[in-house]
C-alpha cells in the first residue's frame, strides 16, 4: 500500500511540475514561441526564396524543401535548450529549488518534469515552423514515424543538456556561453544548408562525429526520404546521448552539485 501510494504522490508532483514548467513559456507565448518562428520565416523567405532560387536542385529537391527539415530540427534543438537551462537557473536563482529539495519529490521527478517542459517547448516550435515552411513551399512526408521519433528524442537530450547547464551556471552569462560558442557551430556544421557529400572527404569524416548532423539527417530521411548517413546508426547515437546525460544530470542532482548560486 505506501508503495502504491508513494508511485501515486510522485506522480501527482510530476503532472505538476510539468505543468508549472509548460504555463511558464505558454503564458508569454509571444515572447518564447512567437519570435523563433518568426527567425525561421525569415530563414526561409531569404536562404530559401531569395538565394535558394539561385541554386540547383540538391538531390532531386528544391533547396529550400532540402532546408526545411534542419530548420525545423534546429528550431526545436535550440528552444528545448534554452528552455531547461534558463527555468532551471531561475529556479536556483529564486531559491524555489530548495523546497523542491526537502520535498518528498524524488531528483528522477524533478529531471523529469524540467525535461518535459523543455521538451514540449522543443516540439511545439518545431511543429509550428513546420506548418509555416507549408507557405513557403510543397511539404512531403516521407516516413511519420521517424519524423515524430527522432523530434522527441532530440528535444529530450538537448533539454537534458539545457538542464545540466542550468546546474553548472552560476550567473545569467553562463546559461548563453554553451550555445554560443558550441551548439551554434555545430548547428551550422550539421548539415542544416548543405549536404555532406558536397565536403571534401576529410570533412565528412568530421561531420560524422557531430551529433547534430546525426540529428539533422536523420530527421530530413523521415521527411523527404534522403540521408547522408545510415539513420539506424544515427538512432543509436542519439539515443546513447539521451542515456548518458540523463545519468549525468541525474548524478548531479542527487550529489546537488550547482544548486546554489
Amino acid at each position: 500500500m505506501n508503495s502504491q501510494i508513494d508511485w501515486a504522490s510522485q506522480g501527482v508532483a510530476l503532472k505538476t511540475l510539468s505543468f508549472r514548467e509548460i504555463n511558464r513559456f505558454t503564458r508569454i507565448w509571444s515572447q518564447t514561441l512567437l519570435p523563433p518562428v518568426i527567425q525561421m520565416s525569415l530563414y526561409f523567405l531569404i536562404f530559401g526564396k531569395f538565394i535558394g532560387s539561385q541554386i540547383r536542385m540538391v538531390e532531386g529537391f528544391t533547396y529550400i524543401q532540402y532546408i526545411v527539415p534542419g530548420l525545423a530540427m534546429m528550431s526545436i534543438m535550440t528552444n528545448a535548450y534554452s528552455n531547461t537551462a534558463s527555468s532551471f537557473f531561475l529556479t536556483k536563482f529564486n531559491r524555489s529549488i530548495e523546497e523542491m529539495l526537502v520535498s518528498p519529490m524524488s531528483n528522477v521527478i524533478t529531471l523529469l518534469g524540467f525535461m518535459l517542459g523543455g521538451t514540449i517547448r522543443g516540439l511545439l516550435v518545431g511543429s509550428l515552423v513546420i506548418i509555416v515552411s507549408s507557405l513557403f513551399t510543397h511539404l512531403t512526408i516521407h516516413h511519420f514515424g521517424i519524423i515524430i521519433a527522432m523530434a522527441v528524442l532530440a528535444a529530450m537530450v538537448f533539454s537534458l543538456g539545457g538542464l545540466i547547464n542550468g546546474i553548472y551556471a552560476k550567473h545569467f552569462d553562463d546559461i548563453a556561453f554553451i550555445p554560443t560558442f558550441v551548439l551554434t557551430p555545430l548547428t551550422y556544421l550539421g548539415g542544416v544548408f548543405y549536404s555532406i557529400n558536397q565536403l571534401p572527404t576529410t570533412w565528412q569524416t568530421v561531420s560524422m562525429f557531430n551529433p547534430i548532423f546525426e540529428i539533422v539527417d536523420t530527421f530530413r530521411y523521415g521527411m523527404l526520404g534522403i540521408s547522408d548517413l545510415n539513420i539506424y546508426f544515427g538512432f543509436a547515437l542519439i539515443l546513447t546521448l539521451f542515456i548518458g546525460l540523463f545519468i549525468w544530470a541525474w548524478i548531479l542532482l542527487e550529489k546537488g552539485i550547482g544548486i546554489k548560486v
